[in-house]
Parts: structure tokens; C-alpha cells; sequence
């Protein structure tokens, strides 16, 4: 099964047999052999011989197990733009993998057949047994061997396979510590994991999914109980943390893309900072949401209208070759300081401090929100 399409050719895969199961970070033990799993919001309580919600955190015996851990059988070099990432080191090289399972169950789902497979098993441990093992210090080399800047954990929801990441941050910056590592996230981790996150300061960029400003479509949509409002306090929690951070907002027709849930999803973010870029996406039918068609080009134009109107400072229109869609404007004078054509970077005109990564309008010298 080929879950990847390569941006670039890469080098020949070395794979590792790594064996015994992973113990789970973030768990507490209960009685009766039953854990409760700290890693997402959905917090779930999992009975011996159980997985939770994503089906890859498996409890066995009272033990906490990842079973995605180094569990992927495809790799690319993306360009970081492809994530999406706007203002975090434009034109860069990113290793990017995933493995199956994710905590939400989104009917729309590009992924699908990576992020639902183990749920979509009746034998959710067994479904790894044919996924091929990279493990860490392989995926390091990789990182190296292609000449990439980073890493993106991406394709499916990289909260749920953290320990395999975690890992994966420490052996490549062992190798070299100037390779940036991001998150490409539904936002839905827990504050547990953030604050790992942030102690051991394993990112330094997370790009998360906010998907609807309404409770009843992440539960109903995604499975996501605890609502919107975990999302949005995440991304503040990201952004005040000085961890870079973007939101996209799919918008899918009949469900988020009218006047009010735009202006409500904007208010929300603009409440955390008008800085944050925000790339509103255009929807197409993918697993179980063929009922609708694709967003329309007006219906990206006018949130594009609302976002500006609310005051946001960066806003993009993705999935599409509206023009200028990916361009960075400075929010004061409007000259175009970075001029995109799909992912590609096709003029960096900003004035950036080499130290710092502080990047500057060079008409009239306005601060651009990002790490250039």
C-alpha cells in the first residue's frame, strides 16, 4: 500500500526489526489492571486487553503499550510549504512520515487509508505485524543522507504516535542539532503532552487543524467530545509557548464554509493573536464525505474577505491556483514579500536577522510574524 507521493526523489530506506512493544509515555495506572491514557483529550480509560479511542495504545497486563512505535512503511521530502508551513524556514527540504492510527475519525479524510487502518481492523495489534519498523536512528540518517532542513510528523495525527517521535527528535539532533522539527496536528493533544513538549523543547513548530467552532461537528465529524474549545486553547498554549504555530481551516461545504462559521472561526483564532497565519483549504470528497462537492474558489475568497475584515494579518487560500493565494503581503503596506507558485517559493524578498530568524518588510520595515 503506497500511503506517500514523493516531492523529490529519496535515498533507499535501511529498516530495523526493533522487536518488543514500546511502553507509553503518559499513562496512570489504575486498579484492576485498567490505565487511563494522558496523551490526547479523549483521556481514555482502557480495560486490560483493550485499545483506546485511536487503537494504537494498547494495555496489556496494566501496561500501556504504542504499538505504531516506529511503525511506518513510507517516507518523503516534501517541501515545507506542502504542511502547510508559510513562515517557518520558507523553501526548506522536510523528512516527512507517519503511521497508521489517529485520534480522530475524520469522514473526510485525505489519509484515510493510513490514519483509519487500525481502527477499520478487527485486530488492531496484528495490523503492524506487515507494516515495515524504521526506527529512530535510521530515520535520522534519512534526515541527513536527503539533505533535508527537518522533520515533519505528519499524514496522520503524530500526538498518538509521540514516543516514537520524541525518539526521533533526540537521535537526530544527536547526529546534528540544527534540524527543525515540527508537528503537523488536529490540535487535540493534551496539555500533558505539551508540557513534555515544551520542557524537553522537542519542537519548533506545530501546525494545527481547526476544523469546525462548533462542539456538535468535532463530535459528530471527527469524534472529538471534548469540542473546539480544547483546539483553540492549544493553539494559544502553542503560540505562548514561543513554539511557532499555523491553523488551517478546511473549509467543507454545508458543514463550516457560511458567513457566521467563518467570522466565528476567525473571531476565535484572531482572539488568540491576529499574527497567527491562517490558510483556509479547499475541501474534496475523500472517504466517507462523498455527498458534497469541492469548496468553491468564491466561497475562499470571501473567507479570505471575513478573516481580513476580523483583522488577521496573514491569511492564505490552499488546494487551489486562485492567484496570490499563497503570497505573504506585509499587513502594513501590502507589498508582497514572499511570492509562492503551489509549494514552491519563488521570491523571498524579506529582510531577515541570520540570528534571530526575525524577518522584515524591506519597504517599510514591519515586523513579519514567523522563524525565516
Amino acid at each position: 500500500m503506497n500511503w506517500f507521493l514523493n516531492a523529490f526523489d529519496i535515498k533507499t530506506l535501511l529498516v530495523t526489526n526493533l522487536g518488543e512493544l514500546k511502553e507509553a509515555l503518559l499513562y496512570e495506572k489504575l486498579s484492576g489492571k485498567k490505565v487511563q491514557c494522558k496523551l490526547c483529550n479523549h483521556y481514555c480509560l482502557i480495560d486490560d486487553g483493550k485499545t483506546g479511542f485511536c487503537a494504537v495504545r494498547l494495555n496489556e497486563g496494566g501496561k500501556l503499550y504504542s504499538l505504531s512505535y516506529g511503525k511506518s512503511n513510507g517516507f518523503a521530502v516534501d517541501p515545507i510549504e506542502k504542511k502547510p508551513f508559510y513562515h517557518f524556514r520558507p523553501g526548506t527540504p522536510v523528512l516527512s512520515f507517519g503511521t497508521p492510527g489517529c485520534n480522530f475519525r475524520c469522514r473526510g479524510c485525505q489519509n484515510w487509508d493510513l490514519s483509519q487502518l487500525p481502527r477499520n481492523s478487527k485486530d488492531p495489534k496484528h495490523v503492524f505485524d506487515s507494516v515495515t519498523t524504521t526506527g529512530p536512528e535510521r530515520v535520522a540518517a534519512l534526515c541527513l543522507e536527503n539533505d533535508c532542513a527537518g522533520v515533519a510528523y505528519t499524514y496522520s495525527e503524530p500526538t498518538i504516535f509521540f514516543e516514537y517521535a520524541r525518539d526521533c527528535v533526540k537521535e537526530t539532533r544527536k547526529l546534528d542539532a540544527k534540524h527543525y522539527h515540527v508537528f503537523v496536528s488536529n490540535g487535540y493533544f493534551s496539555p500533558q503532552m505539551l508540557d513534555l513538549v515544551k520542557k524537553e523543547k522537542l519542537l519548533e513548530a506545530i501546525r494545527i487543524d481547526l476544523k469546525f467552532a462548533d462542539d456538535a461537528l468535532y463530535a459528530d465529524y471527527c469524534g472529538a467530545k471534548a469540542g473546539y474549545k480544547v483546539i483553540v486553547e492549544n493553539i494559544k498554549r502553542v503560540f505562548e509557548a514561543g513554539i511557532h504555530c499555523e491553523v488551517i481551516n478546511l473549509l467543507v461545504p454545508g458543514l463550516n464554509d457560511d458567513e457566521a462559521s467563518v467570522r466565528k472561526t476567525v473571531k476565535l483564532l484572531a482572539g488568540v493573536s491576529k499574527d497567527v497565519p491562517l490558510h483556509f483549504l479547499k475541501f474534496f470528497p475523500h472517504y466517507r464525505k462523498d455527498d458534497v462537492g469541492a469548496t468553491s474558489d468564491e466561497t475562499l475568497l470571501s473567507a479570505r474577505k471575513i478573516a481580513r475584515e476580523e483583522g488577521m494579518r496573514f491569511v492564505y487560500l490552499g488546494n487551489t491556483a486562485l492567484e496570490g493565494g499563497g503570497d505573504t503581503s506585509c499587513p502594513k503596506c501590502g507589498n508582497v514579500v514572499v511570492k509562492r507558485s503551489g509549494f514552491g517559493l519563488v521570491e523571498n524578498k524579506l529582510v531577515v536577522n541570520a540570528k534571530t530568524r526575525e524577518g522584515k518588510c524591506p519597504k517599510c520595515g514591519e515586523k513579519i510574524y514567523g522563524s525565516w
